[in-house]
């Protein structure tokens, strides 16, 4: 478990996945040289063309990954938003989430089958997940009543996590890019500006790596700019299952 005061910084490797296998393994080499683990979010169902089922060397990759200390997180089944929900919520997912809001508007039954579908998918490739990030960090309040019923330990969400076993709540901002959108150079001054101010408050801060962003060179330079100052302020890199276990 991890011990409470300090600086404490989680980074998430998202979108996982055959499709996006060169992206993952440039951020995790990165990961590497800076010796700190990770959350590996996975989305096993079909995405871009391909599912994990049809990757088993990415599988033992991942199992590989898990040995290290990295954590499998599950992200999703297919990550594209469906047509649930009304009008507004859909809208609300493509302004958020580019269309990746999967559970943004699901009902529990609903939200139950794609994350059964999921676990099978991990337990297909040798993987487990007690935890769940849903795409574009959107969850309905069905999402989360059949994580409850489905046993997971928590859920990740933008402002931060929450603990579905006792109710705890870990306040933080997930920090990541918009690559090629008009808010990209906001939006890394922003990460560099929050890493400043994680780092010297003693703060938790949540670091959100996506494929896309290594098609910007300058957003992989100030990605690992603001995680090599949280570590050079001390900070602890934790993966969000240490988070959920930490004790105050």
């Amino acid at each position: 478990m991890v011990a409470a005061g300090g600086p404490t910084v989680v980074v998430s490797v998202h979108d996982v996945a055959p499709a996006t296998t060169v992206q993952t393994e440039r951020w995790l080499a990165d990961l590497d040289s800076l010796g700190i683990n990770a959350s590996l979010l996975v989305i096993p169902g079909p995405w871009r063309g391909a599912e994990l089922g049809d990757a088993p060397e990415l599988a033992q990759q991942l199992a590989g990954r898990v040995d290290r200390g990295d954590e499998i997180v599950l992200h999703g089944w297919t990550h594209t938003a469906g047509p649930e929900g009304s009008r507004a919520r859909r809208l609300v997912g493509r302004a958020v989430a580019r269309g990746a809001a999967e559970f943004a508007a699901l009902a529990p039954l609903q939200a139950a089958d794609r994350l059964e579908q999921g676990r099978a998918a991990l337990a297909a490739a040798g993987l487990t997940a007690v935890g769940f990030t849903p795409p574009g960090w959107l969850a309905s309040p069905g999402t989360v009543a059949a994580l409850r019923t489905a046993s997971f330990e928590y859920v990740t969400v933008h402002r931060g996590l929450f603990d579905l076993r006792t109710g705890r709540r870990f306040r933080a901002f997930a920090l990541s890019h918009r690559p090629g959108g008009a808010g990209e150079g906001t939006g890394a001054a922003l990460m560099r500006a929050w890493a400043r101010r994680g780092a010297g408050r003693g703060a938790l801060v949540r670091v959100a790596l996506h494929p896309d962003d290594l098609s910007r060179p300058q957003l992989r330079d100030t990605t690992l700019w603001a995680i090599e100052h949280l570590l050079g302020a001390g900070a602890r890199a934790v993966t969000y299952g240490q988070l959920a276990a930490t004790v105050q």
